[in-house]
């Protein structure tokens, strides 16, 4: 995703080399930083590939400062922190939300899909935090999607959303990411905290079943993101190969399954594609289902709104309405691509930090507002 030109444009190309420099180090624990005014906040997207950091002055102003980090970059979560702020040359604000690629239920964090961990009270004692939120990436999505503009949506297909009713949001990435929003009933909105990307993926067709059966000899239980997220797809596409008796299999990560399909038209590649598409409609469609997302069903990750209008004519429409007697009500909800320049699970964060519990903890949320860059 391009980020928009900020003051710190200029310093892109020296990422390499910042690493090397004595602020970079690990040079043990951090001294409580100097104050700022108080109201400044940093704000932290952490995937189990990326982890995006920004900065808002205030509550409700503009969210600036984007930068994009690896993690594979840093030892720990809070070296990218650390590594942000010099980058501004800025010390630790009093207020931090960090919206996280796991689950968040106490004071530890372990990542899935990537080899961080942390104290919650440790990495707040470490950089003098005076409020600190640490939420599930996806659920901080929810929290955006009231707040997401038309040119930030692309709908493809569906009739029209029902603006009291649920919303479901997944989202293939480097895991699969699910959660939503319920109505209290008192024009707020209730966000779910959850891990739906690990329920138990079911086959339609014969030839699922058999990609299911080779994700099976290969890790056991098949949840949706086993086959639904990047490492999915590569997969998808070597199983493909090898259960049509290919002999020289040919090994490509997710860019370059989507490469091959859309760009160059190979048929492997374009089946992978499809049935990728297909398995996410499978598990969108029950997701909608299960939450009655009148709303409308949003899509998020890195994957689909990278396919374009491949992700309109793919499987993904036929399978997310085969629900038998129920098709005509999924064929009646909307199906949006989120297609934002800035990542929305940031302005999730900056709501979340509004809050005086935690998500999982925290009464029915009304009156969700953010200010987008």
């Amino acid at each position: 995703m391009a980020l928009p030109l900020s003051p710190l444009s200029p310093l892109l190309p020296l990422l390499p080399l910042l690493p090397l420099l004595p602020f970079a180090r690990d040079a043990g624990p951090v001294a409580p930083p100097r104050r700022l005014h108080g109201s400044e906040r940093l704000l932290a997207d952490i995937g189990g590939t990326n982890a995006r950091f920004a900065w808002q002055n205030a509550a409700g102003e503009s969210i600036g400062d984007l930068v994009t980090l690896p993690c594979a970059g840093y030892p720990t979560l809070a070296d990218a922190m650390q590594h942000y702020l010099a980058m501004l040359g800025r010390d630790a604000p009093a207020n931090c939300a960090i919206a996280i690629a796991n689950p968040v239920r106490g004071d530890q964090v372990r990542m899935t899909n990537h080899h961080w961990a942390f104290s919650i009270a440790g990495l707040k004692a470490q950089f003098g935090f005076t409020a600190l939120r640490v939420l599930n990436d996806f659920t901080a999505l929810a929290l955006a999607l009231p707040a997401l503009g038309a040119k930030e949506l692309c709908r493809v297909r569906g009739g029209q959303a029902i603006p009291s009713a649920a919303k479901g949001l997944i989202g293939p990435g480097t895991g699969l990411g699910v959660s939503g929003l319920l109505p209290d009933g008192r024009g707020g909105w209730v966000p779910i905290e959850g891990e739906g990307g690990h329920v138990t993926l079911a086959a339609c067709t014969p030839r699922e079943q058999a990609l299911l059966q080779w994700f099976t000899a290969r890790y056991g239980h098949v949840s949706a993101e086993r086959a639904v997220c990047g490492q999915g797809l590569a997969d998808i596409h070597r199983a493909v190969q090898e259960i049509d008796g290919g002999k020289a299999v040919i090994e490509l990560d997710a860019a370059g399954v989507v490469t091959a399909a859309l760009e160059r038209g190979d048929p492997c590649a374009h089946e992978a594609l499809d049935l990728f598409c297909a398995f996410l409609g499978t598990v969108a469609g029950n997701l909608a289902l299960t939450l009655g997302a009148y709303g409308g069903m949003y899509i998020g990750g890195g994957i689909v709104p990278r396919l374009g209008e491949a992700f309109s004519r793919s499987a993904f429409g036929r399978r997310f309405e085969a629900k038998g007697r129920f098709e005509q009500q999924l064929a009646d909800i909307p199906v949006y691509v989120i297609n934002a320049r800035q990542s929305p699970a940031l302005r999730g964060a900056a709501i979340a930090l509004e809050q005086d519990q935690p998500i999982w903890a925290t009464p029915a949320l009304r009156g969700i507002t953010i200010a987008s860059a």
